[in-house]
């Protein structure tokens, strides 16, 4: 597929200026999303994606990405390396123009890249202008180039410092501290998404390395399987139906890959989708041609063989969904993105191009494995039971609230202030500390739900018997937004969800059940940061009338230096349950907002957290075993 998309020009006239760079350092929030780790690390990426651009037109097969001591970066290819020649406009060399001019790159309709993911053309000139310093060297028409900037400010003009047979770009920065709030960046981080763009890249060779401790650390990503290898790694601690099916198409320069697989003991589906490289995390037209054709597949074989009768429902979109993983990949020569995120496709072709595809590969599976295709279809079946079963459930439930005049929980201390903006709810272990809490809250915005016991492990169950338990039928009648396929946003009645538990295993155990059950059936709440984890102190500390409140023994141990006090001259008390804080010292702690802390549940990547839920609740032992012994030593708070 490379070869087809293979460019034959890539000079001086493919860069092609939009505007000046303006603005950046002043406000780097437009152009990178944020000033925080999330900032920084997507600095990497703007760099990474030229070099991915570069495999995309078929001219590079090497990257290698180097976190130096003092936490630089060194991007490494051996691509065409950038144009050094003068820029007909400009009058400058072109590398410059690449490194100082805002949306100027060979992504512009140009001859230069026919398929790309940077389409902005941002990337070099905001790392550059959000750098200490960057230093780049091109490896091109048999010499090495080089040039240094500081502040997105030419030091020097581009010089020749050797000659080389080879072809390349190697670009070292540092990101400012004058702007980015820490400058550390995390390897596991790095390599999530450099793993990513390894399976969505066959063949191409990704390595990172990691300079900053004595013992230098390596990984290096390559995959001659694709995305039929990215299923098989997510899916590695699941009993899948069948090898993984992949189907491929191509139509007037656009491409679409697809793998596929079903799991025997997973009920929840895990779709992944790009363009050009980019996570589309919104869908767009290649998801919904996607869902759309296996829907009709999967109904169409059903009806063909009996499996469904004529007379019976047809099977739901979420039925034949449900316990599938698959990954669809385009490649497209004029993608059309929706908003600056590039979070949803848009291209109206696409969707035709992967329901045609679909259709006639997927269809001809079906037929050509009879075997695999009678067990899918009974997951399907059941999954389609079990969603009539929820919706009885559900009317059940509907009607006996409208019969009992209420249809709020019984237990909920409601607030009395009606936009969901302003409002809050704090999901409260225990009864004890439920009391607490209603006492010692702000009534006009803050919501209490007292829970009791361990609710249901969603990971290994249906959404039918989610409707049926007990404990989580109260969270999902308080935020009123129903849950599933049928979750609505803008009936949410909290915009802040706090999960409040103790700071013990069985309070870590209960956190972990409630995230698991909003990220699987309510995962909007997590995707638009809705939910957070109230941190109640761990210590009270307190000698004659001082008292402090340590949320970890590091605090602890600081005040303790600071004030010159020995441990056996205090009062230390260890905080073992919220129940044991009267609701004045709840308030003052942990509820009241100039004061508490609250920690935002982000998901930065979604691959990564289906991994872990999956780990940590799904029904194999050995992978749960495993993951606990490699970050053992990484646990904090630990309640032993």
């Amino acid at each position: 597929m490379i070869e087809n998309i293979k460019t034959n020009s890539y000079d001086e006239s493919n860069i092609q200026v939009l505007e000046g760079l303006e603005a950046v350092r002043k406000r780097p929030g437009m152009y990178i999303g944020s000033t925080s780790s999330r900032g920084l690390h997507h600095l990497v990426y703007e760099i990474m994606d030229n070099s991915i651009d570069e495999a995309l037109a078929g001219y590079c097969d090497e990257i290698e990405v180097i976190i130096n001591k003092d936490n630089s970066i060194t991007n490494i290819d051996n691509g065409r390396g950038i144009p050094v020649g003068i820029h007909p406009k400009m009058g400058i060399p072109t590398v410059e123009v690449v490194h100082t001019i805002l949306h100027a790159g060979g992504k512009f309709g140009g001859e230069g890249y026919k398929v790309s993911g940077g389409l902005h053309g941002v990337g070099a000139s905001v790392v550059n202008a959000l750098s200490e310093y960057l230093e780049v060297e091109v490896y091109r028409d048999g010499n090495i180039y080089s040039q240094r900037f500081e502040r997105g400010i030419p030091v020097g003009s581009l010089k020749v410092i050797g000659k080389t047979d080879k072809t390349g770009t190697i670009t070292t920065f540092k990101p400012d501290e004058e702007i980015f709030e820490e400058i550390e960046f995390e390897y596991d981080t790095l390599v999530a998404r450099f793993r990513e763009l390894a399976f969505l890249n066959k063949g191409i060779t990704i390595r990172i390395i990691d300079k900053r401790k004595d013992e230098i650390v390596k990984k290096e990503l390559h995959y001659e399987g694709g995305i039929i290898s990215f299923v098989e790694y997510m899916d590695r601690n699941k009993e899948p139906i069948h090898n993984t099916i992949f189907i491929e198409g191509f139509k007037d320069g656009s491409y679409v890959e697809i793998a596929m697989q079903y799991n025997k003991d997973t009920y929840v589906e895990n779709i992944y989708s790009f363009a050009n490289n980019i996570a589309t995390t919104e869908g767009g037209t290649h998801l919904t041609g996607f869902k759309t054709a296996i829907t009709k597949v999967f109904n169409d074989y059903a009806k063909k063989y009996n499996i469904i009768k004529e007379n019976d429902k047809k099977l739901l979109g979420e039925d034949v969904r449900e316990g599938l993983t698959s990954v669809i990949s385009v490649k497209i020569n004029e993608p059309q993105f929706e908003g600056q995120t590039k979070t949803k496709l848009g291209n109206s072709e696409i969707r035709s191009l992967v329901e045609g595809v679909v259709n006639e590969k997927l269809s001809s599976f079906l037929e050509e494995n009879p075997n695999i295709s009678k067990q899918i279809l009974e997951k399907c079946i059941n999954s389609a039971r079990a969603r009539e079963a929820a919706r009885k459930a559900r009317e059940l439930t509907r009607r006996k609230n409208v019969l009992e005049s209420a249809t709020l929980p019984g237990k909920l201390a409601d607030c009395s202030e009606r936009d969901p903006s302003l409002c809050e709810i704090y999901i409260v272990e225990g009864d004890s500390a439920g009391g607490s809490a209603k006492q010692g809250r702000d009534r006009k915005f803050q919501a209490i739900l007292p829970l009791w016991g361990k609710m249901l492990n969603v990971e290994r169950s249906r959404i039918d018997k989610v409707y049926g338990n007990e404990k989580l039928l109260p969270i999902i009648t308080a935020l009123g937004a129903g849950i599933g396929e049928e979750f609505e946003s803008e009936k949410l009645r909290y915009h802040k969800i706090i999960i409040m538990a103790d700071a013990d295993v069985d309070g870590s155990h209960i956190r972990t059940l409630l995230l698991t059950f909003f990220y699987r059936y309510m995962k909007p709440l997590v995707e638009k940061g809705h939910i957070y984890i109230a941190q109640p102190p761990l210590y009270k500390l307190a000698k004659g009338k001082e008292e402090y409140y340590c949320y970890n023994d590091k605090e602890l141990n600081k005040i303790l230096i600071q004030k010159e006090w020995k441990k056996e001259e205090c009062s230390i008390q260890r905080y073992k349950g919220l129940g044991e804080m009267n609701p004045e010292q709840l308030w003052n702690t942990t509820m009241n907002p100039e004061t508490r802390t609250i920690l935002k549940v982000e998901l930065e990547d979604a691959i990564t957290a289906d991994e872990i839920f999956n780990i940590l609740m799904g029904e194999k032992v050995e992978p749960r075993k495993e993951f606990i012994q490699t970050h053992a030593k990484n646990v904090k708070n630990l309640d032993i």
